[in-house]
């Protein structure tokens, strides 16, 4: 569990890694078969479900290790453990422990929803650090699509378990905007999401700066996020796009608050697979992945403090 007090709001845990870390970097644990390093397929060429699913629990693990003094936050992928099977679903929730066990708050990246008893069962399954839930996670993401009383079960479970979530509101995938950019009567689809979640970060937020509602907020569309941003003044922004998909921290500026505070950055392949890319194949390569992993972990969180508010995090007292 998460050496930050469970008794207190997700936000509160998670702006208190922040500070500790400096790093608005959340690393996204998206295992993939033909891309693990030789090291890991070395010790038992995997072949089975359970073989695969074991492989990805000790990469992932491996990539905890590394990142855990240096970042706040991950976010575990569940679709690549699902294609292992049963044993997949095994090996997320070990990792989803192990993580927490090194002090870090866990995203499970699952965009779940449903009506009624169904998504109060996923929203009990998934919200709530330490023993609070049967996965010990700190927050889930969650589609809006299914409406308000879809997400009403989501919302009351996460204040109840000082969780939170992420709402998907403008996603950072090009096939994204057929829907999302849909004019409505008054502005796009994505903005009428936009003014619901705002609604919900705000009155759940009590003394706190944020809500337990949260947006994914793509990098990819840096306008746009700009704009929501504004829209959304109440609600902490989990951006994906960074690095492989082409988002930058120019892109991700608008994103933070004035206090460096209110967006956490995702990075997935860019960080656990670094060392097959450049500058960090030629630096490291295979037989140093993890050390690739924590340059490109530092190399962001540089990145960050150098081109958005973040750096003033720096020199905060």
């Amino acid at each position: 569990m998460s050496q930050t007090s469970a008794n207190q709001s997700f936000i509160a845990r998670l702006i208190a890694k922040i500070r500790e870390t400096k790093s608005a970097v959340c690393v996204g644990l998206d295992p993939r078969m033909e891309q693990l390093p030789e090291e890991i397929l070395a010790k038992n060429r995997p072949a089975s479900t359970a073989e695969i699913a074991a492989a990805y629990e000790h990469f992932c693990r491996l990539v905890i290790d590394v990142v855990a003094p240096l970042v706040p936050i991950v976010k575990p992928q569940a679709a690549f453990f699902e294609a292992q099977g049963p044993a997949g679903m095994l090996a997320l929730g070990r990792v989803c422990h192990y993580a927490a066990d090194a002090g870090l708050l866990v995203i499970l990246d699952g965009k779940r929803n449903d009506i009624g008893s169904t998504a109060s069962a996923y929203a009990q399954a998934y919200l709530g650090p330490g023993t609070a839930s049967a996965w010990g996670t700190d927050a889930l993401t969650v589609s809006p699509y299914l409406g308000e009383d879809s997400l009403s079960p989501f919302l009351g479970v996460a204040e109840a378990k000082q969780a939170g979530i992420f709402i998907l509101v403008k996603t950072s995938n090009p096939g994204g905007g057929q829907y999302q950019d849909l004019l409505t009567p008054e502005v796009p689809l994505y903005q009428q999401v936009a003014k619901q979640v705002e609604g919900y970060a705000a009155a759940s937020k009590g003394d706190q700066p944020y809500g337990c509602a949260g947006a994914v907020v793509g990098a990819t569309y840096p306008e746009q996020l700009a704009e929501l941003r504004k829209l959304m003044p109440s609600t902490w922004f989990l951006i994906p796009g960074y690095g492989s998909q082409g988002g930058t921290s120019a892109d991700v500026a608008h994103a933070f608050d004035s206090q460096g505070l209110g967006a956490i950055v995702n990075s997935s392949r860019g960080i656990h697979f670094a060392y097959q890319k450049e500058p960090y194949a030629s630096e490291f390569g295979e037989a140093k992945w993890q050390e690739a992993v924590e340059a490109a972990v530092k190399a962001m969180t540089k990145d960050l403090q150098e081109n958005t508010p973040l750096g003033k995090l720096l020199t905060a007292g």
